[in-house]
């Protein structure tokens, strides 16, 4: 059999509606000037599904350094991998100064994210190991665990009674096998904007033995006194054995990072194949990175200005009676009740009606009949942009709640 000949009437569970308005609910494009306000189907828009959190992405002492950065090295410098030829005193300096921040012995910088999640998944973890996991873990953990021979064990998600349970039964395999455990969470999850529960995790040590892992993506830059993420949010940095995170969040720019002690830190940049094999970080990316960096340490208002925004939309939403789930960091979900139809519709009406552009999230992503819309606030909105989208879902829930929305898919293929 031809192995293309499988997909030929079968697209996947989101893929099977791609012929229905592609470009719109899927691969929409976003045009302009990254921000608040971008266009949409030839139209501006309230932009509310970037993770731009400290409005980085446009300001101004970041465009410059980028500008510069890439005048000077271009973007193929360094040539080659990191460890072949591609190093420079740039990237140790970005690899100190990230350690210092989060308060690790030191940091690798890698070269994008969800992979950097992946690799470092396959390279700590072998066939006498188990992993156990959070329920909720972002799909760059999942897809680590799937290439992975090691036992895997999920927990529910934030249930500390269940990480117990399957610890448990994680520690009866090791004494077997004579591997060791590893346990991986989220420090802030991105769909339902609730945090990790670090510190008690942490206290389960007292009866395991394993290490700690965990993916800050989310809160890397907004949480925490400092902007530190997790680790300074809970007082807990020392529970960490290894720190994620990515700089396609907070720093608006690309790559990521681990943070750890210099053992296991050392291990993993002599061993970890997708870095080993793959080009280093151009120096303009990581020149930029710096400089966000620096701007995230030392002008706390950006978070406090991004604080204020999550604090006046999710304080108004929750006056209104919408469910936002158990969000306590910037991640803003919006729950209601429906169906697809209901999503697709309701969605259609928020963007061309309303001027009001979201993600929307239903099954298989969550339970049937659930909708989610999810909203990212970010330092660059405006209490105007909070007042209207308020204003906005208070009709879009009216006519949900009374079946106002007609049961077929709105006519937009036209404007793919």
């Amino acid at each position: 059999m031809d192995i293309f000949a499988k997909f030929e009437n079968k697209l996947g569970p989101i893929g099977d509606y791609a012929e229905k308005a592609p470009g719109y609910f899927a691969f929409p494009k976003l045009e302009g000037e990254i921000g608040n306000r971008m266009i949409f189907n030839g139209k501006e828009k309230i932009i509310w599904s970037l993770n731009n959190y400290l409005g980085l992405a446009n300001h101004p002492e970041v465009r410059k350094v980028d500008a510069e950065a890439a005048a000077e090295f271009g973007l193929a410098s360094p040539m080659g991998a990191r460890m072949m030829s591609g190093n420079s005193d740039i990237h140790d300096e970005l690899e100190n100064e990230l350690a210092a921040f989060v308060g690790k012995e030191t940091a690798m910088v890698m070269n994008y994210g969800y992979q950097g999640m992946i690799s470092t998944i396959d390279c700590l973890c072998g066939r006498h190991d188990v992993v156990v996991y959070d329920a909720e873990s972002h799909a760059c953990i999942i897809d680590g665990l799937r290439l992975i021979p090691s036992h895997r064990f999920v927990y529910k998600h934030n249930d500390i009674a269940d990480c117990d349970k399957q610890l448990a039964r994680a520690t009866e395999i090791v004494k077997k096998t004579g591997g060791g455990i590893l346990v991986i969470t989220e420090g802030v999850f991105g769909m339902s904007g609730n945090q990790g529960k670090i510190r008690e995790i942490a206290v389960l040590r007292n009866k395991y033995e394993f290490r700690l892992f965990v993916d800050d993506a989310h809160g890397f830059g907004t949480i925490g006194s400092r902007g530190a993420g997790i680790g300074d949010e809970q007082n807990c940095i020392d529970d960490i054995d290894i720190y994620f995170s990515t700089f396609a969040k907070s720093m608006a720019s690309i790559g990521g990072f681990l943070a750890g002690s210099k053992q296991i830190l050392t291990f993993l940049r002599y061993n970890m194949r997708s870095q080993i094999y793959a080009k280093s970080l151009p120096m303009a990316f990581v020149k930029g990175n710096l400089k966000r960096l620096e701007l995230l340490r030392t002008k706390p208002e950006l978070r406090e200005k991004l604080w204020h925004n999550v604090n006046r939309l999710q304080n108004g939403f929750r006056e209104r009676g919408f469910d936002l789930g158990t969000t306590n960091t910037p991640v803003t979900p919006v729950f209601l009740k429906g169906g697809l139809y209901d999503a697709v519709q309701l969605t259609y009406d928020l963007r061309e009606n309303f001027d009001i552009f979201c993600s929307v999230i239903v099954y298989p992503v969550i339970p049937k009949g659930q909708i989610e819309l999810r909203i990212i606030p970010t330092a660059a909105h405006t209490d105007q942009d909070i007042d209207e989208t308020l204003a906005a879902f208070d009709q879009v829930r009216h006519k949900l709640e009374n079946k106002l929305y007609a049961q077929e898919m709105p006519k937009v293929e036209m404007m793919a």
